[in-house]
């Protein structure tokens, strides 16, 4: 018994870090699927179409709701083709390190002031590290596919990703630099102030936000910034070989891709967890004070609103075109961060600012 028993002690930190992992995983699954199933309502209801409303459990149509989990069926159910002349094994691997990237770096997400996988002190220097490697999952894909399309797909989606993941850099740079840490769950912390989100968002980063949110659209590949995927030119950009269980790994890897750009920036310049209320808002009663007060629910609540943008723009926005939107970043965002940089720098020199309430 004794044996067993310190057998036990010694794998329970792994069972429970495991447990941990599915608790993050399983529900961010599920999100990505119903994702999928909320923007083809949005936009349907944008086009003044109805959208999926067929598909639903035991006989009852609800809304469309089962259309995810139909898809997802259809998809795991279908052949992978691999191409003659592909490269099997990198074939397989590149959906793979697309969606590992895209998980791996929310092990340092902090969903609540308490709820969080690994506090790290470096978490956005992690965060800035595993996602650059998704680009990797593109090249290997397009070059993998021996398909001039996917070839094609994939340089202009890796020219693109490296291009907007350097504004996007910059604009973090601002934020850690006015809360001092690079600790998430601090720069959280830091936002914390009478005056709710006005104290921290509003003036002082309100461009840097603008550039890292439209730079995380663009490097996300979803349109307006969807020029690797052009239809009418390249016949859907990388993953255009693929089938099957691998394309839609590639799909999972892409939306998962999108409610981390919206989490990190609820994060960063939205408060994550705190409410954006100011705190003598906030009255001391049980039941008002948790729906109002801070909480997972207004990390969640922040995390929705900027997907929804991600949706309204797909339906708002035609595609640009390739030098124009090389033109944005290189030479409008990153420029823009540059300079508003050196503003905060001065900010922080001469104690100007929310951060020093």
């Amino acid at each position: 018994m004794d044996t067993l028993l310190a057998i036990w002690e010694s794998i329970w930190p792994v069972v429970w870090i495991l447990l941990k992992i599915l608790a993050i995983t399983v529900p961010l699954m599920l999100c990505v699927a119903y994702l999928t199933y909320a923007e083809r309502r949005v936009i349907g209801s944008m086009q003044v179409r109805i959208g999926p409303n067929r598909v639903g459990f035991f006989g009852f149509k609800f809304w469309g709701l089962g259309q995810p989990i139909a898809d997802a069926l259809k998809l795991i159910l279908k052949e992978i083709v691999i191409p003659a002349g592909a490269n099997k094994v990198l074939f397989i691997i590149a959906p793979v390190i697309s969606l590992a990237t895209a998980l791996a770096a929310w092990a340092v997400i902090p969903f609540d002031a308490d709820l969080i996988l690994a506090d790290v002190n470096a978490g956005l220097l992690y965060v800035l590290a595993i996602t650059s490697m998704g680009v990797y999952g593109v090249i290997i894909a397009g070059w993998a596919s021996n398909s001039k399309y996917a070839f094609l797909g994939a340089m202009r989606s890796a020219a693109q990703i490296v291009s907007y993941e350097i504004a996007m850099g910059f604009a973090l740079v601002g934020v850690l630099m006015a809360a001092g840490s690079l600790n998430l769950g601090d720069i959280v912390r830091s936002q914390q102030g009478n005056l709710g989100a006005l104290d921290w968002f509003a003036l002082p980063l309100l461009p840097l936000f603008l550039v890292y949110f439209f730079s995380g659209v663009a490097e996300t590949n979803r349109a307006p910034f969807d020029v690797a995927e052009g239809e009418s030119e390249i016949v859907a950009g990388f993953h255009v070989e693929y089938s099957g269980v691998a394309f839609a790994v590639f799909f999972l890897a892409e939306y998962a891709n999108m409610i981390l750009v919206s989490a990190l920036a609820a994060i960063m310049f939205l408060g994550g967890w705190l409410s954006p209320l100011p705190a003598s808002w906030i009255p001391d009663v049980a039941i008002l004070s948790t729906l109002i007060g801070d909480g997972i629910h207004w990390f969640i609540i922040k995390t929705v609103i900027f997907l929804f943008f991600y949706l309204w723009f797909r339906a708002t926005f035609p595609r640009y075109r390739y030098d124009q939107i090389m033109r944005l970043g290189w030479k409008v965002f990153i420029p823009i961060t540059i300079v508003w940089l050196l503003v905060v720098g001065v900010a922080i020199m001469a104690g100007i600012g929310p951060w020093f309430d």
